[in-house]
């Protein structure tokens, strides 16, 4: 896609300021990454390990990559040392493994808990009275390699609005009762990530302050 930098603009220019984009790079080349890097992007998602660790790697040390795919449980120590943020902990085992291999390579990595609300079963994450049960009982010295900055979802893949709206403010609903109730005391605990190039807008209506754009940016994947 062509004139990266005037999607990206755009895209920032319809966003509040209070929003992070992270722009899904995720089977697009360097060299295509480069040009939003050069456009002043500098929050990059990637859903394989092999491939953000390769493109961090060979692109600039000043950029935040996010994982935001599901994440297989041998391939977490791969992206410990390059990932700022992992967007996807879908089950209490995840977290506990990624918490050890931070500690064991000396860093504390930031984590989002990922909620299921879309119709799909293939989806992966806590339903809402999951991540309810599982906040409340999990304590948190237990866990010392990740800091829990909030939740990330998905909207149903359906073409009806009522229900992409449903399950926006589904997901923000799941993490006002965390940050009312089990994780009121965290601090640090300020981030819904939802939203993708299709519906971010409707996301941010709901009450996301994280969006991930691929499409829009880049221009359909290279498989």
């Amino acid at each position: 896609m062509e004139n990266i930098a005037g999607h990206i603009s755009s895209i920032k220019a319809s966003l509040p300021d209070s929003v992070t984009l992270v722009a899904v790079s995720k089977f697009h080349p360097v060299d295509v990454v480069m040009k939003a890097y050069e456009a002043g992007q500098r929050v990059f998602g990637e859903s394989r390990a092999t491939e953000l660790k390769q493109k961090a790697l060979a692109m600039p040390s000043d950029i935040e990559w996010h994982f935001i795919g599901h994440l297989q449980t041998n391939k977490v120590r791969m992206i410990i040392p390059y990932v700022s943020l992992i967007q996807s902990i879908d089950s209490e085992r995840l977290l506990r493994l990624v918490s050890d291999e931070a500690v064991r390579a000396g860093r504390v990595v930031d984590v989002l808990l990922q909620v299921h609300v879309a119709k799909e079963e293939t989806k992966f994450g806590f339903t809402p009275e999951e991540l309810i049960d599982f906040a409340s009982k999990w304590d948190r010295n237990s866990t010392p390699g990740v800091r829990v900055r909030g939740v990330m979802g998905m909207a149903s893949n359906v073409d009806d609005d009522n229900r992409i709206r449903r399950d926006f403010l589904d997901i923000a609903d799941a993490f006002k009762a965390l940050a009312d109730g089990p994780m009121a005391d965290a601090g640090a605990f300020d981030t819904i990530s939802m939203g993708m190039s299709h519906d971010y807008l409707m996301a941010v209506e709901c009450g996301s302050n994280m969006v991930r754009i691929g499409t829009t940016i880049f221009g359909e994947r290279e498989y």
